[in-house]
């Protein structure tokens, strides 16, 4: 069923409830687009917004709504888990120990980053007595996202996402790894732990994933006939926790003022209890979900093309003049066999 559910606690098996307590199921707007997004539209209300809203409920499939007043549309979109940390070669889940936040300064190309349980900076004194309980384990998804985008910022990753050799790039710290190289980002190996790095294939895990989000968000922009958004809300736990700035860097989102990129945290939930507690609120989203239109991204050829163009960082084709007034992006370029000097380094905007 699409529609919504009311039904007893006690057909559901759930212990923890009273037997007699009545259970509310939101309703789904279509097949792989839930009701959890039916609470996050419930939370966010685009269909009020006077401006063009773009909301981006960021998962292993992104639940994705654009619109305002006059309509609202909606898609789902495979992004993977790779945003989760997961298919990345030193990933795991948000986690104390998990590095969360990186910084690479583009002169030295040298990394600090922070990780989750620590406020310090790793170039900061205490870090290291901060960080002994825990450890430092992996990456986490935020992680690996500022990571791929402060290396792009830094030229040790060019536009098409390859990742240049130690000559090319003037690091150390960008080595072999197979056929490609990689950035070593932490080297705790002499006292028995890990190495973490930034590979090829961690890059190209994130190319895909961002890809998909961009390429979705696009196809409904290009449904609603706009080129642009007025602002972006990222949802979910995840999106609470990505930078708005590499986040646009990595091409994920659309160009818009990094102002205009909030987050709701947990849109989701936060529409689940909007329902539990207002009855009027439900009659609310089972009339507003008939409202919302479905645009299938699995049918659409469009969708394929404007994958491809979102594979390159952060645009084959679309500009970015927002993000060009805040970051200025090296212009690199590294053959696949890192032999070379790389040929001469220009800067442009966005």
């Amino acid at each position: 069923t699409s529609g919504s559910l009311s039904l007893d606690a006690r057909d559901l098996d759930l212990p923890a409830l009273n037997r007699n307590a009545r259970v509310y199921v939101l309703p789904c707007i279509a097949g792989h687009v839930g009701a959890d997004c039916a609470a996050v539209a419930l939370s966010e209300e685009p269909n009020k917004s006077k401006d063009m809203v773009l909301i981006v409920d960021v998962g292993t499939n992104a639940e994705i709504l654009l619109g305002n007043e006059t309509r609202v549309l909606a898609c789902s979109s495979p992004t993977g888990p790779a945003f989760e940390g997961a298919q990345i070669s030193s990933g795991q889940r948000a986690a104390p120990g998990a590095i969360e936040r990186v910084e690479i300064d583009p002169a030295t190309k040298e990394p600090r980053f922070k990780v989750i349980g620590c406020d310090l900076w790793s170039t900061e004194p205490g870090f290291a007595e901060a960080t002994a309980q825990t450890g430092i384990t992996g990456i986490c998804g935020s992680g690996i996202i500022e990571a791929v985008a402060e290396m792009r910022m830094a030229g040790l990753v060019d536009p098409g996402g390859l990742i240049g050799s130690a000559e090319q790039t003037g690091t150390a710290r960008a080595l072999p790894y197979g056929r490609t190289h990689s950035y070593l980002l932490h080297d705790a190996s002499a006292t028995g732990g890990p190495k973490i790095m930034v590979t090829q294939g961690d890059i190209r895990a994130i190319q895909l994933a961002k890809s998909a989000l961009y390429a979705g968000a696009r196809l409904l922009m290009d449904e609603f006939g706009v080129d642009k958004v007025d602002r972006v809300t990222l949802a979910g736990a995840f999106g609470a926790h990505i930078s708005p700035k590499h986040a646009m860097v990595l091409g994920m989102i659309p160009d818009v003022p990094l102002d205009r990129v909030t987050s709701a945290g947990n849109a989701a939930g936060t529409g689940a209890r909007i329902a539990l507690l207002n009855r009027a609120a439900r009659d609310q989203i089972e009339a507003t979900v008939h409202d919302i239109h479905k645009v299938e991204t699995a049918i659409e050829p469009r969708f394929q093309e404007h994958f491809v163009n979102a594979n390159a960082i952060p645009h084959a084709v679309d500009p970015f003049p927002e993000l060009a007034k805040v970051v200025t992006l090296p212009d690199v370029s590294f053959n696949a066999g890192g032999g070379g000097g790389g040929g001469e380094r220009r800067r442009r905007r966005g």
